[in-house]
């Protein structure tokens, strides 16, 4: 026989994923533990070795192989919990290593939506305030969701380049965004010099804000920055490459012991590349002129190059962007700078972040971005009993 879970299915940003509220998951899975992990690999299609995803509502892609738990939350001055899982999609394997930023943008919605918020802070019409715990990370994110009639507004006329149709614009506030309780730049550099086996020396900004990322200049790997998901993806050599710099630069994090631990750890850190402003078509048949962003910069996703920019990424970006002498900074120019549009595959985003040195450290209370969320299907989701 099969089983019944309430859930629903969203895009948020430019990713999709199933939400469940922790209270209508089975007991044994409002925990961390095999339980969990199990039905939500079923549930998503996972671990599927055709890389398919056939049998679940995965679509064989990091951008769509997510699974989110939103519940109200008992911590003061916060409205929901929100938990993010990074399903696999050949590997029985869920990784709970870091945020989604993309589906952040649902999280409010769905916490509306589903009576998680108190009635007498949602407005008639106007914007409603939701407070998020991000419990991956331990942080506080807030989520302005437009509401109609009482109601989340999800149709509007804001465009998001990597997403076909407008929706309703929702503003995110991501405070203090460095992740852990660390240093931003836990090295306590703004550029590194990494020696990688079989590829050299060569530069990077490792940072931990929004989701730890590793960047390096393009031109250090043999790439431009105006790269296509199948330039990269088709490239067996490349993603051999840019696996060997992200477990290399794991390790120099702190993240990971030995660089054999980055096969368990595939969601963090990222690892993305940058270089100076140049026109380029990107996907979709747009283009992207040079004089319309400060920098072009490619971001890999479960070792894939990701189709748009993931959300918490963009927040590295942004925060790196806002520190003088970063790569990512000079790339873009250099000086001080407290927003930044780049270039991605799909087109373009615009993120923000302002930074403060304070006693020699750098630091960011908070970045911002803007992104849609729309509700494609609610109901329950079915799995094997056997799969639980």
């Amino acid at each position: 026989m099969q089983m019944t879970i309430p859930a629903v299915y969203y895009r948020g940003g430019t990713s999709k994923g199933i939400f469940f509220k922790q209270s209508d998951l089975p007991a044994a899975a409002r925990q961390p533990g095999e339980a969990r992990d199990r039905i939500l690999l079923r549930v998503l299609g996972s671990p599927d070795p055709y890389g398919k995803q056939i049998d679940g509502l995965g679509n064989a892609s990091s951008s769509t192989s997510k699974a989110v738990i939103v519940d109200k939350s008992s911590r003061p001055g916060h409205d929901v919990d929100y938990l993010f899982g990074q399903v696999a999609i050949d590997k029985p394997f869920v990784d709970w290593s870091g945020n989604c930023g993309n589906l952040t943008a649902a999280v409010g919605a769905f916490a509306v939506s589903q009576g998680l918020i108190d009635p007498s802070a949602v407005p008639q019409n106007g914007l409603c305030t939701v407070r998020i715990w991000q419990q991956n990370i331990g942080k506080t994110i807030i989520a302005h969701i437009p509401i109609c009639n009482g109601r989340v507004q999800e149709t509007g006329d804001f465009e998001l380049d990597g997403v076909t149709f407008p929706a309703a614009e929702i503003r995110i506030d991501f405070l203090d965004p460095a992740d852990g309780e660390g240093d931003m730049f836990p090295t306590g550099n703004l550029t590194d010099e990494l020696d990688i086996p079989g590829i050299g020396r060569l530069k990077a900004t490792l940072i931990n804000s929004g989701i730890p990322t590793i960047f390096v200049n393009a031109a250090d790997i043999g790439c431009t920055g105006t790269e296509s998901q199948e330039d990269i993806n088709n490239d067996a050599a490349m993603l051999a490459k840019l696996e060997t710099l992200r477990a290399h630069g794991a390790v120099k994090m702190g993240l990971i012991r030995d660089i054999s631990e980055a096969a368990a750890r595939q969601h963090t850190p990222k690892i993305a590349w940058v270089a100076p402003p140049r026109s380029y078509q990107a996907a979709g048949g747009k283009t992207v002129a040079a004089e319309d962003i400060d920098i072009l910069v490619r971001a890999m996703s479960m070792g894939k190059l990701h189709h748009a920019m993931m959300g918490t990424a963009s927040v590295a970006i942004a925060t790196a962007a806002a520190v003088p002498g970063t790569l990512v900074n000079l790339a873009a120019g250099g000086g001080d700078r407290n927003e930044i549009r780049f270039g991605h595959p799909s087109g373009t985003l615009r993120v923000g972040a302002a930074a403060q040195l304070h006693n020699g450290k750098w630091t960011v209370a908070q970045a911002s971005m803007s992104r849609s969320a729309r509700v494609i299907m609610s109901g329950q989701v079915h799995l094997p009993e056997s799969a639980f």
